[in-house]
């Protein structure tokens, strides 16, 4: 069952509105201060960037708090966003309209659509914090996530997932700004590494197209858990495109990534776990 079948129009949250930054200033606040990269294969734990420190639970519904925090640095929503600020073949496309886009679980379709996308498990974790409040944790906001499939797909999009939506879904931040989502290990299409993407809303009634945002960004995945993941079979041309590409290459990540890798621990046998502090001027 989905979190809110009928829809954000049913939902209510008020918050702050955060205002956009510049990536250079961000760039200049890295400076001389880039966090090591860490990394093993075989299955072990991976942890790789991360920002700030944390103390407490890692629990979605405790007050953990953050001690140190930069804002997570502007992106591109890519060409297939969903969010009403772009069409695909049937006309505008926007995922936030549909029924039931509130959900944690978003390997499904929903809102009459059947598809499933197929892949090893990964559950994302995502803290909201404000730099402009010694990193207090922000409550009430919204995340709309969206990514491809292990075969580099976009749905609503991309030829034979046009009439899926899987892969999309919006989740509100509890009160110690954290909100996660089950989803699956993205693969590695040929032009970039691999990524997800998201926005934010201040509010969940805000939440209904890109008009409304206040953050637009990327998220990166470890080299190395992303080669353990495309070794296994299902992920077609996943590995060679990612032999392809890389973070200096990139055309979004090839400033840095401090900011935007995910920490993340598991196993192609039973799936993984990721984290991201995502830092905004609140």
């Amino acid at each position: 069952m989905h979190d809110h079948p009928q829809g954000l129009a049913h939902d209510l949250a008020t918050l702050l509105r955060t205002a956009p930054d510049r990536r250079q200033a961000l760039r200049w606040l890295l400076a001389g201060a880039a966090a090591p990269l860490a990394g093993c294969g075989g299955g072990a734990e991976i942890s790789v960037g991360g920002i700030g420190t944390s103390t407490g639970s890692s629990s979605s519904t405790d007050t953990t708090t953050v001690s140190s925090c930069s804002l997570i640095p502007e992106e591109t929503a890519g060409p297939y966003p969903a969010d009403g600020s772009n069409s695909n073949s049937n006309g505008i496309a926007n995922a936030l309209s549909l029924s039931g886009i509130v959900r944690s679980d978003i390997r499904s379709s929903i809102a009459g659509a059947s598809g499933v996308a197929a892949g090893i498990p990964l559950t994302f974790t995502l803290q909201l914090v404000n730099t402009a409040s010694s990193c207090a944790n922000l409550a009430g906001y919204a995340v709309y996530l969206w990514h491809c499939t292990r075969d580099g797909l976009y749905s609503l999009y991309s030829s034979g997932v046009t009439g899926e939506n899987f892969l999309r879904g919006v989740q509100v931040s509890d009160s110690g700004g954290k909100l996660s989502f089950l989803t699956i290990f993205p693969g590695c299409y040929a032009g970039r590494m691999p990524h997800i993407h998201f926005e934010i809303y201040p509010t969940l009634a805000a939440a209904t197209g890109a008009g409304n945002k206040v953050k637009t960004s990327q998220i990166a995945l470890p080299s190395a858990a992303c080669q353990e993941v495309y070794a296994t079979s299902g992920y077609g041309n996943s590995a060679a495109n990612l032999a392809g590409i890389s973070f200096a290459s990139d055309n979004v990540f090839s400033d840095g990534t401090n900011l935007q890798m995910a920490t993340l621990s598991g196993n192609t046998t039973t799936g993984y776990s990721a984290s991201l502090v995502v830092g905004i001027s609140a």
